[in-house]
């Protein structure tokens, strides 16, 4: 859904040094762990879980003064695809950052399950980016990723209805408050969000080991992930709206 959504947005952001990581999954696996209203999505019958590491800068709102401290920082989400009333878009099961004060902000106004970690990225070579991190937040599970790759060529437009269109061409998150099983008291939100079409590249992975997903109770990632580089690119997020 690229159109964008009316109004002004909450915040601005810039993204980039990303990397997209598929696994195939039954969707029977994953269903479980959402709230009940939401539904997984579907690619030709599969489910998909993703870890997306990146760096997030030009991190500014529209209504109020820039914060210091706050406007670039890593982070490191573990994610899967699914929908509402018709509407696609992605549900985070953990979300990794460097910053204190975004992470707080993140998890008492959006409902997002930030957590505070260490991550740091480098680049060893020639068109390659290393990626570790471990997570420090104060009572939360220990997590850890380390990824090394190499970005190759630029990829043309990505055609809807493709698996790769289905994978990054996201446009708007779900958050719950309260819990997410029955009897919880569980609240859905929808936060939109706006952007051109990433301009994705061919990526070789060169080292990867991470309990990021398995720490979640969800089966640990099998098999050569389904790999995309991109940024930099642009981003606008709007409020998040109860569902």
């Amino acid at each position: 859904m690229r159109q964008r959504p009316s109004g002004s947005p909450l915040m601005h952001q810039q993204w980039g040094d990303l990397l997209f990581m598929h696994w195939p999954v039954p969707a029977e696996i994953i269903q479980p762990h959402l709230p009940p209203r939401l539904r997984v999505d579907l690619h030709e019958g599969q489910a998909w879980l993703a870890i997306v590491p990146f760096r997030m800068w030009d991190v500014r709102s529209r209504v109020t003064p820039p914060v210091p401290g706050v406007r670039e920082f890593l982070e490191l989400n573990a994610r899967t695809y699914v929908h509402l009333d018709g509407v696609p878009g992605v549900w985070f099961f953990s979300l990794d950052a460097t910053n204190a004060l975004a992470v707080w902000a993140a998890r008492t106004f959006f409902h997002l399950p930030y957590f505070r970690a260490r991550l740091s990225l480098e680049r060893p070579g020639p068109d390659q980016l290393r990626y570790v991190g471990h997570r420090v937040h104060n009572g939360a599970p220990d997590a850890h990723f380390t990824a090394t790759w190499q970005l190759g060529a630029a990829l043309p437009p990505v055609e809807p209805g493709s698996l790769t269109f289905f994978l990054t061409e996201r446009y708007c998150l779900y958050a719950a408050a309260g819990g997410v099983a029955p009897g919880q008291g569980e609240r859905l939100y929808r936060g939109r969000i706006a952007h051109a079409p990433w301009p994705l590249r061919e990526v070789k992975l060169l080292d990867f080991e991470s309990d990021l997903i398995a720490q979640h109770g969800l089966p640990a990632p099998v098999g050569a992930p389904v790999l995309h580089a991109s940024g930099p690119l642009s981003v606008d997020l709007w409020r998040l709206r109860r569902v």
